[in-house]
């Protein structure tokens, strides 16, 4: 039987593998350098900025509108000067002084964005305040009469609705929250009445506080943005809303890069209740904060400055029932971390009416935690301010005594007079201050009176009660004294001064 002969393998070829590979390898090379030249090409792009906001501005600018305002100023009757009767000039005056001077007309231009089809638009309130008719100027040039559905002052936010015979274009909300220092973005308005008109820049800086309002919480920009912009819409490149620009920063009333937009995280809940209630419901929580300075901080034993520190509390307030106190930090609100002041007032304006939150207080040296039921704000409230200390009449000589740079006399009848003190106040009045005292570079000034001392708050009667307490921190080797004192009768506020060597 004869064995089948296999067949002979053949040796393998070195060189043939290696041209294989070769060839399949090049392909994926060349795929290789192609993306990564892509890439690089794309990285320069992005340092250098984008090429052009042509195709955005396209589709954007149809979505802005130009506000114009008008407002009707009745003028005062000029009087006539008193002549004896008879005289030459009384007939010479009542024929060239006008007795019923017609009404005129003031006009005013400002800018503002479609947010839904069937004619919603917003714009700043400070746009359409006194206006007695509203005209929006669509990109067309159509002139449509607007009706203001609702507006809040103390964001400087208006809701204005149109009636139209065809959908609007409108513009997509964005995340602000999300948008970063550097980011590009364009502004679309209206400056100077001249008509629509695109600008583009960089997020130059976030949560700015321009003293606009209890809410500051600008984006800042250097887009120019100049008269009549305001109103109108701050786009990212991704064509949505993240802004709606409100001010600039100016000596001459020109703009010189500075200018600040709404953020929309916290335009649009305002502008939903807007359009829902006509006006706003904002939490209530009933405290008067200030900033937690770093020697503030200090003196309460915290280490780094953070919260917002309770001044007073509203008597009846949802923070009187939980139990708050002057002279605690609030340093959470439910989920979100107070960092400072005015992130307090936001996420309390809010919160729904009638929610139960947990607040984490620094109290006494240590966190604690209160639950409070969030209570509605009540727009109409006014909080009545005493007026300034009256020094007219020197009256009898007060008996003080100094400390810290501080005059101190007790509350009597005499001081309750001389400085113009309401008939319930209590504490230690301030009669004099040394200019050359931390207290003067603090703003102490005479009329205000103290009445807390100390991270545990204790009140005070009489100067020597202070005195104590100085000598008490100053064993205990504290650099600063925690003070409340109460100005005008009725505005508190927490100080620190350095306590000097004996």
């Amino acid at each position: 039987m004869r064995l089948r002969k296999s067949p002979a393998i053949k040796p393998r070829n070195p060189s043939f593998e290696n041209a294989f590979f070769m060839s399949c390898r090049r392909p994926f090379l060349l795929l290789f350098l192609v993306v990564a030249g892509f890439l690089s090409v794309a990285s320069a792009q992005a340092k250098q900025g984008p090429d052009g906001f042509s195709e955005l501005a396209k589709d954007l600018v149809p979505t802005v509108v130009n506000i114009s305002t008008t407002q009707i100023i009745k003028r005062q009757a000029e009087e006539m000067p008193q002549f004896p009767p008879g005289s030459p000039f009384e007939e010479f005056f009542r024929e060239f002084t006008p007795q019923n001077r017609a009404p005129r007309k003031a006009t005013s231009l400002g800018s503002g964005f479609i947010i839904s089809p069937d004619g919603y638009i917003v714009t700043n309130n400070h746009v359409i305040a006194d206006a007695d008719e509203i005209t929006v100027i669509l990109h067309d040039d159509t002139n449509l009469k607007a009706k203001i559905v609702g507006r809040d002052p103390k964001t400087d936010l208006a809701l204005l609705k149109v009636d139209t015979k065809k959908p609007l274009p409108a513009t997509r909300w964005g995340d602000s929250d999300t948008a970063k220092v550097g980011d590009w973005i364009i502004a679309i308005g209206n400056p100077f009445g001249l008509g629509s008109s695109v600008t583009a820049g960089i997020i130059s800086a976030r949560a700015r506080v321009i003293q606009a309002g209890p809410y500051d919480d600008f984006i800042q920009t250097d887009a120019p943005i100049n008269r009549g912009n305001s109103g109108g819409p701050m786009f990212n490149m991704l064509g949505q809303v993240i802004g709606i620009n409100a001010a600039i920063f100016s000596p001459t009333g020109g703009n010189i890069g500075i200018g600040f937009a709404i953020p929309a995280a916290l335009a649009k809940p305002v502008l939903d209740q807007l359009g829902k209630f006509g006006h706003t419901r904002r939490g209530w929580l009933g405290v008067r904060i200030q900033e937690v300075t770093p020697e503030i901080a200090e003196s309460l034993g915290m280490g780094r400055p953070r919260g917002a520190m309770v001044a007073s509390v509203v008597e009846g307030s949802p923070a009187e029932k939980a139990k708050l106190q002057p002279g605690d930090v609030i340093l959470r609100f439910g989920e979100a971390e107070i960092d400072k002041v005015q992130r307090l007032s936001r996420v309390v304006a809010e919160t729904p009416v009638g929610e139960k939150i947990n607040v984490e207080i620094w109290r006494k040296g240590k966190k604690q935690t209160e639950k409070v039921e969030i209570g509605l704000m009540e727009e109409t409230d006014v909080v009545e301010m005493s007026g300034e200390p009256s020094l007219e009449e020197p009256g009898e000589v007060i008996a003080s005594e100094k400390v810290l740079g501080l005059s101190l006399a007790s509350v009597n009848a005499e001081t309750r007079r001389r400085f113009n003190l309401p008939a319930n106040a209590k504490g230690v009045v301030i009669v004099d201050v040394n200019e050359a005292s931390a207290a003067a570079e603090k703003g102490v000034r005479p009329g205000d009176v103290i009445v807390l001392v100390g991270q545990d708050h204790e009140a005070v009667g009489s100067p020597k009660d202070v005195l104590e307490k100085v000598k008490k921190a100053r064993k205990a080797g504290q650099k600063f004294l925690l003070l409340q004192i109460v100005r005008g009768g009725d505005q508190p506020l927490f100080i620190t001064l350095r306590i000097e060597e004996e």
